[in-house]
C-alpha cells in the first residue's frame, strides 16, 4: 500500500474512509490544495489575514471559500488579482470578509462559525 492522503480506518469488516490528512480537495473535477489559495491571497496587499476552505453549497456540490481580513476589502479586486496567478477553478465562489479570523486558543482558524454560511 502507498499514501495517497487518505484517512482510513479498520473496522472487522473493511476499511472505512474518514477524509483526507491534507488540505487536498476536489472541486469540478480537479484536485486542488487549499493552501496554495492562502498562498496568493496573504501575497496580496490589500490582505491582512486569510483563509480558505471547501463548503457544500445547498446542492451539495463543493465549492471553495475565502475568508479575508479587513473586513474593508474589496473582493472584486482580490478575485482580478487572483486570476493574474490561479485558474478559473481555484478562484474561490464564496467570499466572506471579517475584522479578524476566529481562532481557537492555540492559534489556529476556528472552523466554527461564521465558516457555516451556506
Amino acid at each position: 500500500m502507498y499514501r495517497t492522503g487518505d484517512l482510513v480506518k479498520w473496522t472487522g469488516g473493511g476499511i472505512e474512509y474518514i477524509g483526507r490528512i491534507d488540505q487536498q480537495v476536489k472541486v469540478r473535477g480537479y484536485r486542488i490544495e487549499l493552501s496554495e489559495i492562502e498562498v496568493q491571497l496573504a501575497q496580496l496587499s490589500e490582505v491582512q489575514d486569510a483563509a480558505v476552505t471547501a463548503v457544500k453549497d445547498k446542492g451539495g456540490n463543493t465549492a471553495i471559500a475565502a475568508y479575508v481580513t479587513p473586513e474593508t476589502a474589496d473582493i472584486e479586486a482580490l478575485k482580478s488579482a487572483l486570476k493574474e496567478t490561479l485558474p478559473d477553478y481555484m478562484i474561490p465562489a464564496f467570499w466572506m470578509t471579517l475584522n479578524e479570523l476566529p481562532v481557537t486558543a492555540n492559534g489556529k482558524v476556528s472552523s466554527g462559525s461564521p465558516f457555516e454560511f451556506l
